[in-house]
């Protein structure tokens, strides 16, 4: 496979075609997902905005312990389960933003439910955001009933999980490669995402690349270059999981060589704190045993976060 499948979520067979690509590769270009090009360009303009802005503003909102706000240049490394390598620190600057508490929700104060911060030095922002989250949210629900079908299972089988869903949107800067970086520098370096499903857009600069799957695990990489009109959707470690390895969490980077700056703004769309991650029935028999034990979400995710990223390192230790 020299290129990414892309994936008509809107055709007919789209759940068969998805089910594919989801397990030969794990990852597809998503077209027909009906998200206005207005309201990605909307997300990309706020994204630029709130990067150029001067650095203490930035700062003003640094990552809060409910992991919202801003992550400076290099204050992120990756130790995943799949991929076992750390390099140094990714060359990125991000916003993450998640998905709303409201102040009257009983969850409020728990890990990771609390307060998204916006930049208030830029009143557009937050309309483009949040016109943006929706749109793509709407878009992994679409997707969860899909990989329903394609695994068997009634279109609804997985609404439940989602619920009061637990999703991520970054808003992430990639400053241009340095010419002299050593072989273990990375905007990205290579890792799996933790969750269900992650939904990216991209800018034109380039500089995905997925690993080529082969017999000997070590096929060298695919370009996923920027295609219009798309979204890069890929599966996540508990989606995995969650199938019995039948879809496939597969290890991907970033490297900005465009000469330019690079933004990107992946979703990451996975279940409620609460969710137990366990076989699904059509995923297991006779000669194909669960392969992992039940976990919940939550502790899962929580694991994952304190490994990564720099202020929760005090929490990993622990």
């Amino acid at each position: 496979m020299d290129a990414l499948p892309v994936v008509d979520i809107a055709a007919p067979g789209a759940a068969a075609a998805l089910g594919r690509a989801l397990e030969e590769i794990g990852f597809a270009y998503i077209a027909g997902h009906g998200v206005p090009q207005s309201t990605i360009d909307g997300a990309f303009a706020a994204s630029r905005a709130f990067h150029t802005s001067p650095l203490a503003q930035k700062r003003s909102l640094a990552i809060n312990e409910w992991h919202r706000g801003y992550m400076g240049m290099a204050t992120s490394t990756v130790v995943t389960s799949s991929v076992a390598t750390v390099t140094r620190p990714n060359l990125s600057e991000s916003l993450m933003i998640m998905h709303d508490v409201a102040p009257d929700d009983p969850r409020l104060g728990e890990k990771l439910q609390g307060p998204n911060q916006w930049p208030d030095w830029l009143p557009e922002f937050r309309l483009a955001i949040d016109a943006y989250r929706g749109a793509v949210e709407r878009v992994s629900r679409d997707i969860v009933r899909l990989i329903a079908v394609a695994l068997d299972l009634p279109r609804e089988f997985l609404d439940r999980h989602f619920e009061r869903p637990t999703s991520f949107l970054r808003l992430l800067h990639y400053p241009p490669h340095p010419a002299d970086a050593s072989d273990d520098q990375f905007g990205s370096a290579p890792h799996t995402d933790y969750g269900i499903v992650t939904l990216l857009a991209q800018d034109d600069s380039g500089g995905l690349h997925v690993r080529r799957r082969d017999a000997s695990g070590d096929g060298g990489w695919i370009d996923a270059e920027p295609l219009p009109g798309t979204f890069v959707l890929n599966v996540a470690d508990m989606l995995a999981r969650w199938t019995n390895d039948r879809f496939v969490s597969t290890p991907h980077r970033v490297v900005n060589r465009s000469g330019g700056d690079r933004y990107s703004l992946p979703f990451f769309f996975d279940t409620d704190m609460d969710a137990v991650i366990e076989c699904l029935p059509t995923c297991t028999g006779p000669g194909n045993l669960p392969r992992y034990e039940p976990v919940r979400y939550g502790d899962y995710l929580m694991d994952r976060l304190n490994r990564n990223y720099d202020y929760r390192k005090g929490e990993a230790a622990e």
